[in-house]
């Protein structure tokens, strides 16, 4: 289907001047597109001094301060509500975008029915990868993770570090729930929920574009054991506070999701076991230690909120 190209805003988000390389870079990617962003918008989490610098060393974008509560969630609805255009694609500032990310991942919009999109995340590591990570639980350092679509298709979400909205629909819906974001040492899933409630606006549906790709930094920290642990548990907590926000089973992919992991350790140590490496036991090893965290992390949240409920 031949179609023009509808305009595109994308907004990127950032907060510390410790993160200044990271950002450059990002921006150099954005400005690199086969498909030029008609705007590229960087929002400041109320940090005066980084904005005016932004101001003062990096012309060529239009620079903004969160007008919200301090959180990437406000960082992010500043700079959509600010743009002009049909779309609105988010980046994170510590991202690499694929000179083709752009022209791939609005492909879909031709369609009036899809309300978002999403593109596949590679980590990157700032040193070796571990050993143990498994590959069903990359998500766990924002990457898109084993068993994903390997083909542009219907997805129940995407992430906010490689995703592109329709501008109505996300303000129809109000945008990112503000205050529920990543802050501090709590992770919830701002972007799941942005999705569903987009979806409820209209019935329309999420794409997601797996050639459409972004490199997304995975620092030495990060790729520690106990981050892994963390994260998992900090996710398990984070859904059940999601669901907890929705009349409707929000929880029916990770459902789908949990079912297939048993597979996955399976397949594992079959691969050890054949002489594939004795890697696979690590990950097999990761896996269970995913799933466990995780698991503690939504008792523990759910132990928490009927606490909470009946004080």
């Amino acid at each position: 289907m031949n179609h023009t190209p509808l305009p595109t805003t994308i907004v990127i988000p950032t907060y510390s001047e410790v993160r200044w390389d990271y950002l450059t870079r990002t921006l150099d990617s954005a400005r690199s597109q086969t498909r030029t962003p008609d705007e590229i918008v960087v929002v400041v989490d109320h940090n005066p001094a980084m904005f005016e610098r932004i101001k003062r060393e990096l012309p060529g974008v239009t620079v903004l301060q969160n007008a919200y509560a301090q959180g990437v969630s406000g960082n992010r609805n500043t700079g959509a509500f600010h743009a002009r255009t049909p779309l609105v694609a988010f980046l994170d500032d510590d991202i690499v975008a694929d000179r083709h990310w752009l022209a791939r991942q609005i492909e879909p919009f031709a369609d009036p029915a899809v309300i978002g999109t999403g593109g596949a995340i590679e980590p990157a590591w700032e040193g070796p990868a571990p050993r143990w990570m498994p590959a069903e639980f990359l998500w766990a350092v924002g990457g898109s993770y084993a068993g994903m679509p390997t083909e542009t298709a219907p997805i129940r979400n995407v992430w906010s570090a490689n995703m592109i909205v329709r501008k109505d629909v996300f303000e129809a819906a109000g945008g990112f729930r503000v205050g529920f974001g990543k802050l501090g040492s709590r992770n919830r899933p701002e972007d799941t929920d942005l999705c569903l409630r987009m979806s409820q606006v209209n019935g329309g549906r999420w794409m997601y574009v797996p050639g459409a790709v972004i490199q997304h930094e995975v620092p030495a920290e990060r790729a520690s054991f106990r981050f892994f642990v963390r994260r998992c548990y900090a996710e398990g907590r984070g859904k059940v506070q999601m669901a907890g926000l929705h009349e409707n089973d929000a929880l029916g992919a990770e459902r789908s999701y949990l079912w297939s992991l048993p597979k996955a350790v399976v397949r594992h140590v079959g691969a050890a076991a054949t002489g594939k490496g004795s890697d696979h036991l690590l990950r097999a090893g990761g896996v269970i230690a995913g799933v466990t965290a995780a698991g503690v992390g939504g008792v523990v949240e759910t132990v928490s909120s009927k606490r909470g409920g009946k004080r």
